[in-house]
């Protein structure tokens, strides 16, 4: 600090001299400038011109001047032996001082390179100093940092060019950033001194700038003399009495300090991991090796036939179970006093109380089966579901499971033949669902069972053609209550019913029409999961009030209906109004004339709800008039029944003309079946997924041909897993993968594809898992070039640059990918194979001899990654055991001829081996000899292979292991899986080679949570043959996050007998004074060793917003904008005021009564109180009841779209520091590349308090699309393939089939629901 009054005499001292020395200055010199990231603009982009004058004997004086406005004056004098000293300032009377200044030669200098200034060829000041001349610029008090140093030679920008630091269009600066705050130059290893490499510039992110303020500043040769001492005056009185210097941090410590320390860290972590020891093993085969440039082309077109050739096995054993059902059915009588006894899935293996087994109950052998997720099954038969509102003795039932008993055969049959298969079934169109292989069905928690065949998209899907549909509902007074309620649920389970080759739209009417989404006015949506779920948002918000004109709707339901026929957009298929109303006495006949008769080419169905019956002639003749069908409903259990009866009308024309046609629907995770959290932890999300091929079955009798009677439909499920499995990972190198889409455009599968959220601690499948489209996954395509050529069916290539996200989101892979592409022929599907450009391009093959092979597989610490198909097990049930390891290790010693394997990928696995095998003795030496006082903390080495063998050694016993989930299936991102390498084999593969990467395990991956413990560290192992270049494997060990701290503070200190003979700041000085604070950070940020022990593993720019924003000025990191389209959002949960029972004296006793009565109710809906009553009417009002009655008082998660930053570190910048202007004071930082690694060294001061800049948060923000926007994006229709068959009419159909009313019977319960529902 400088005290009051020396800085009274400082100034009157350089008034004397700034009298004399600024009356004859002659034309100034122009010095270089130091470097353009230093010497960077205060105006526009012109840098600041510095120059020296030597009038005779007068002291040396400094101009510092800015183009275009009115030059800084610097003065530089030389009194006695004492260093130069510098002092500039602005012209103008009031202006604030602006000035450096540097005292005698044992004090610690402001500016400069202290202790080592570089000679430059520049203008060097004469005197009795050999340094070259120092100017130096800050915008604080007296005794602050300059704002840049030593003058460097920068060539001059071009009139509006840019001058500066890389990223120099920085983000918008807190309060107090200048433009050039390096106070201490920094030292900036290869080109360009730090600036972006060439072509990198445009890739650095860097958020737009907001530019500074300039400096009005006067040259001294356009000031009278007497200004000088007139501003210097004004000046002096607003020095404050004490200003605060910052803490000098000495460069050549913190470049000595990380040396050390990364030189220690290389050598503990090449010593156990033995990454030399393979390299060189790599590097002796290398002559034996041969590098083959994998065509992207041929490959996908491989692939596709292979899974052309297993679909097609699907289809014909779908074929066969449709010709022995219609054969059945034909041979079949129907008898309506049946009597059957057969397996119902809710009820096997039930007993009573006397220990016998219940009715339609008996023994059903369960075994578990691996091939089927190892459920408990039974493979030599099928059983019968019911969904529970459907009566399980009814004729129609026992007929139906009598007649279908002849398809257990050929489900067996099937399987035998094509042992790949998963579930067979026959959804019936009565409601029963025969699944094979037989399981054991449990109802869920309200002791429902929901699940009807009926609703789900493989039977919606083969049972119609696409459809465009306008849902009409009655919105009018008359419809309150339970109306209301029954008109939502209707609509809910006609929405149920459509899937994406399907559109629709819903009209509201009472007085007036209005569209429940006011984006969709007068048009048509894609039925996809997305918008069938934004419908039902919105239904749930619908009033009764008004009075219902239904005419107006009408009208406007047919011209949008024909607007979209007549522009081709749409199903182009089916068209169909929805009506459903209480009642129609208007005149409409008018509306059905001009707009579809005679053609009747929209069909209209008519949904009466309640019991009056006045108005049902009405409602029956405008659907008996126009194709359709009318039906009455008047409970909430006659929905479901009430609503398939239209996709029976629809089916007609197909059943009359006796088309099979083969469907395949979107991705879907079939929630029906018992899977388990367990299912969805041991594999990756995408491949939980399957798709189902269907076809539909008629009734073949003659005499109901006019009737169109469809009796089902069959399917077989198709685990995407499958498919994938003919596309091995090991041909596609390190990063690519191959992926498959709709002809919708919707992910079939991906990588990327995350189709789960974690609610509380339950996996659930997203609302939109399946209508995820390719655009929202390779979001780089914007000009969906890739999405439509695949959607066309094309064959080709496409070339990207790509930024791949990885370790959830939290880094980022930059890479160009090429994309080759084709159809899979006979289905809607597309499959896209990805190879990343340079080494992913390329597959090794070495040879060896399979005894050599052999005996190196069956060392104890090789695994190989069992979700890879190194042999074929899942046929054979013998084999389903086996793992793949052993499978491999059978095959080659001839024990499991039949055994089908892949000849190449295990000869590069024994090629693996016999490399690898030395590394094995290696870590076993290591370990023997290893001393725990001083290599305590060194846990476990690993390598893989690009064959996906691994091998890995404990260096503790496995009780000691911090992190246990590592290398296992608990820790997919450690493992090669059926998706991806190993994140630390994909990282290290694009680090240079030798140089490792070093990743800390989040606290969420951390065994037991908490702070993070443990550190992976990894490198690359390459090889090159022929000028090509390609991974071979990968090697690293896991350390103790301890280790790595220990070994840092040890190397962050100087000891207190150190020379300090020419170091320019504090000496000695230690990473554990209180004046400083020291970070190990990775390339992205992340903090792996800090004083405060809770920033572990937290991102740097959360804990030092002012360093963080600094180093993103000044282009060491740059911020890449990342988008996820898959993202989760919660969505506020907003309850009634608190305040309410205030307003109202007997609230709270309302409130009482509505409880009681409305639970009371519920308990006798749930009581079953005759036994004679069949279960149908209650089962949908128990589930709408309970899904009411559960009030969700916790924020909720909806699908959304997010974009968030990761912070990546240009390596090209070694080293740099600077000043950050903090108000009163400055904050110097030294930033220092650790060698050989991905790590940096931040020593920045603790006693100037820079709590001004707010943090840089890395935390995902929701897009929020403005109205305008967000209406265009929910309207666009993105290009699709529509399905190839259509069935709308036929001439032989029985129209006057057309509904009636219904007849179910009514529980006296359910007659209380309108009360209930109006209480609530």
């Amino acid at each position: 600090m400088l005290s009051h009054p020396t800085s009274l005499n400082l100034w009157l001292l350089l008034l004397g001299e700034g009298i004399k020395g600024w009356q004859g200055i002659t034309e100034p010199l122009q010095l270089p400038a130091r470097s353009s990231l230093l010497a960077r603009p205060l105006r526009g982009s012109e840098p600041l011109r510095c120059s020296v004058s030597e009038p005779g004997s007068e002291p040396l004086r400094c101009s510092v001047s800015e183009p275009g406005s009115e030059p800084l004056r610097c003065s530089v004098s030389e009194p006695g032996s004492e260093p130069l000293r510098c002092s500039v300032f602005r012209a103008g009377l009031g202006a604030a001082p602006v000035f450096g200044v540097r005292t005698g030669l044992g004090a610690a200098p402001v500016f400069g390179v202290p202790g080592r200034a570089r000679s430059r060829s520049g203008v060097r000041c004469p005197g009795p100093s050999s340094e070259p001349l120092r100017c130096s610029v800050s915008r604080a008090g007296l005794g602050a940092a300059p704002v840049f140093g030593v003058p460097d030679r920068t060539p001059p920008t071009a009139p509006g060019g840019r001058s500066g630091a890389p990223g120099a269009e920085a983000a918008e600066e807190p309060p107090g950033l200048g433009p050039a705050r390096t106070g201490l130059p920094a030292r900036h290893h290869g080109e360009g001194h730090g600036t972006a490499p060439p072509g990198q510039q445009e890739r650095r992110g860097a958020p737009a700038r907001r530019r500074p303020q300039p400096l009005l500043m006067a040259g001294a040769r356009r000031m009278g003399p007497g200004a000088v001492p007139c501003i210097m005056m004004l000046c002096l009185l607003c020095i404050p009495p004490c200003a605060r210097a910052q803490t000098k941090i000495p460069l050549e410590t913190v470049k000595s300090w990380a040396d050390a320390f990364g030189g220690e860290l290389y050598s503990i972590v090449t010593k156990y991991s033995g990454s030399l020891l393979l390299q060189k093993k790599y590097k002796d085969v290398e002559p034996t090796l041969k590098i083959k440039e994998v065509d992207g082309l041929e490959l996908v077109k491989k692939f596709s036939e292979q899974m052309e050739s297993m679909l097609r096995r699907k289809v014909e054993a779908v074929e066969r179970l449709v010709e022995a059902a219609e054969d059945a059915d034909l041979n079949h009588e129907y008898n309506s006093s049946l009597e059957f006894d057969y397996y119902n899935s809710l009820l096997i293996n039930d007993k009573d109380e006397n220990d016998n087994y219940v009715e339609l109950g008996d023994e059903f052998i369960l075994e578990p089966n691996e091939h089927f997720n190892n459920l408990l099954v039974n493979t030599t038969y099928s059983d019968i579901q019911l969904p529970t509102n459907v009566y399980n003795k009814d004729p129609d039932i026992l007929n139906g499971v009598y007649m279908s008993e002849a398809l257990n055969p050929i489900f067996v049959d099937n399987f035998e033949r094509d042992p790949t298969l998963t579930w067979q079934y026959f959804g019936s169109s009565t409601g029963f669902f025969r699944l094979y292989p037989g399981i054991k069905w449990l109802p869920d928690e309200n002791g429902v069972i929901s699940f009807d065949c009926r609703n789900r998209g493989w039977y919606i899907q083969a049972a119609t053609s696409p459809k465009d549909i306008v849902i009409i509902v009655d919105v009018s007074g008359s419809m309150k209550g339970l109306r209301m309620t029954i008109a939502k649920h209707t609509i809910v389970t006609i929405l149920d019913t459509l899937g994406e080759n399907d559109f629709v739209n819903i009209i509201a009417y009472n007085d007036y029409v209005h569209f429940i989404e006011p984006c969709f006015k007068g048009i048509l949506v894609q039925a996809d999961r997305d918008n069938r779920e934004h419908f039902k948002q919105l239904v749930e918000e619908l009033q009764a009030k008004g009075v219902g004109t239904v005419s107006k709707a009408l009208t406007e339901s047919f011209k949008i209906l024909r607007e979209f026929r007549d522009a081709g957009q749409g199903g182009l298929c089916n068209q169909a109004i929805m009506l459903i109303t209480d009642g129609a006495v208007e005149d409409y006949e008018a509306v059905f004339e001009k707009y579809n008769w005679p053609d009747r080419k929209v069909r209209v169905f008519t949904y009466l709800i309640g019991r009056e019956v006045t108005f049902a002639p009405n409602v029956k003749w405008i659907a008996c008039n126009n194709k359709g069908y009318y039906t009455q409903i008047s409970t909430l259990a006659d929905v479901q029944e009430n609503v398939m009866e239209y996709l029976h009308v629809l089916s007609r024309p197909m059943v009359i003309n006796h088309d099979h046609d083969i469907i395949w629907t979107e991705a879907y995770m079939d929630s029906a079946l018992p899977q388990s959290e367990e299912l969805f932890a041991s594999q990756a999300q995408s491949l939980l997924l399957m798709t189902t091929v269907a076809m539909p079955v008629f009734s073949k009798k003659n005499e109901t041909r006019s009737h169109g009677i469809l009796l089902g439909v069959v399917g077989s499920d198709v685990p995407l897993r499958e498919l994938l499995k003919l596309a091995p990972r090991y041909k596609l190198g390190v990063h690519g993968y191959a992926f498959l889409n709709t002809n919708n455009g919707y992910i079939l599968s991906h990588p990327d594809l995350r189709p789960l959220y974690k609610e509380g601690k339950k996996l659930k499948p997203k609302p939109n898992y399946n209508s995820v489209d390719l655009s929202e996954v390779e979001w780089e395509d914007q000009d969906e070039i890739l999405r439509s050529a695949m959607i066309n069916g094309e064959t080709g290539y496409l070339s990207m640059d790509v930024k791949v996200p990885v370790d959830k989101g939290k880094r980022v892979l930059f890479l160009t990918n090429d994309y080759f592409f084709t159809d899979i022929s006979g289905t809607p599907f597309s499959l896209g194979v990805v190879l990343s450009r340079g080494h992913g391009e390329y597959i090794l093959l070495g040879n060896t001899s399979v005894e050599e092979g052999l005996h190196d597989l069956l060392q104890p610490d090789l695994s190989l990654a069992n979700e890879w198909i190194y042999c074929i097990t899942d046929i054979d049930p013998d084999h389903r055991k086996l793992s793949q390891l052993e499978a491999v290790i059978r095959f080659l010693t001839g024990e499991e001829p039949d055994l089908e394997c892949d000849e190449e990928l295990v000869q590069e696995v024994l090629f693996d081996a016999v490399v690898t095998a030395p590394m094995e003795a290696y870590w076993t030496t290591l370990a023997l000899n290893m001393s725990l006082d001083t290599e305590a903390g060194i846990e476990m080495a690993f390598l893989g292979t690009r064959a996906g063998l691994m091998r890995s050694a404990l260096y503790v016993g496995s009780e000691k292991i911090s992190n246990k989930k590592f290398l296992t299936q608990k820790d997919k991102e450690s493992i090669f899986t059926m998706d991806h390498f190993p994140l630390w084999y994909r990282r290290a593969a694009e680090h240079p080679p030798g140089s490792f990467i070093y990743s800390i395990v989040s606290e969420d991956n951390s065994e037991g949570g908490g702070l993070p413990k443990v550190v992976t560290v990894s490198t690359a192992v390459s090889v090159s043959v022929d000028g090509k270049m390609g991974i071979a494997a990968a090697v690293g060990v896991q350390i103790k996050l301890d280790l790595l701290q220990r070994k840092f503070w040890m190397a962050m200190q100087q000891p207190n007998d150190s020379d300090c003979s020419g170091v320019d700041g504090a000496c000695p000085l230690s990473c554990q004074d209180d004046i400083l604070n020291c970070f190990l950070i990775d390339n992205n940020g992340f903090i792996l060793v800090s004083k405060i022990p809770e920033e572990t593993g937290k991102f740097f720019g959360a804990v030092d917003g002012s360093v963080m924003t600094q180093l993103l000025n000044m282009g060491m990191f740059r911020r890449v904008t990342m988008y996820d389209y898959q993202a989760m959002c919660k969505v506020p949960y907003h309850h009634h005021s608190g305040a309410q029972p205030l307003l109202s004296p007997i609230y709270a006793f309302v409130a009482a009564v509505k409880w009681l009565i409305s639970d009371f109710l519920i308990f006798l809906l749930e009581f079953n109180m005759s036994s004679f009553w069949h279960s149908d009417n209650l089962a949908d009002a128990k589930a709408v009841f309970h899904h009411s009655h559960k009030h969700k008082k916790h924020d909720t998660l909806q699908p959304c779209d997010t974009e968030y930053p990761v912070f990546v570190y240009e390596p090209a910048i070694k080293e740099t520091n600077g000043l950050i202007n903090c108000g009163d004071c400055q904050k110097m930082f030294v930033a220092q590349q650790i060698i050989s690694s991905n790590l940096l060294l931040l020593v920045t001061d603790t006693v100037c308090d820079c709590s001004v800049f707010p943090p840089v948060p890395m935390d995902a923000k929701e897009v929020k699309y403005i109205l305008p926007l967000k209406c265009e994006r929910m309207r666009s229709q993105k290009l699709r393939r529509r399905p190839d068959s259509c069935h709308a009419f036929h001439p032989e159909e029985n129209a006057q089939d057309c509904g009636g009313t219904a007849g179910i019977s009514v529980c006296p319960t359910l007659l209380l629901l309108p009360l209930v529902l109006l209480l609530r």
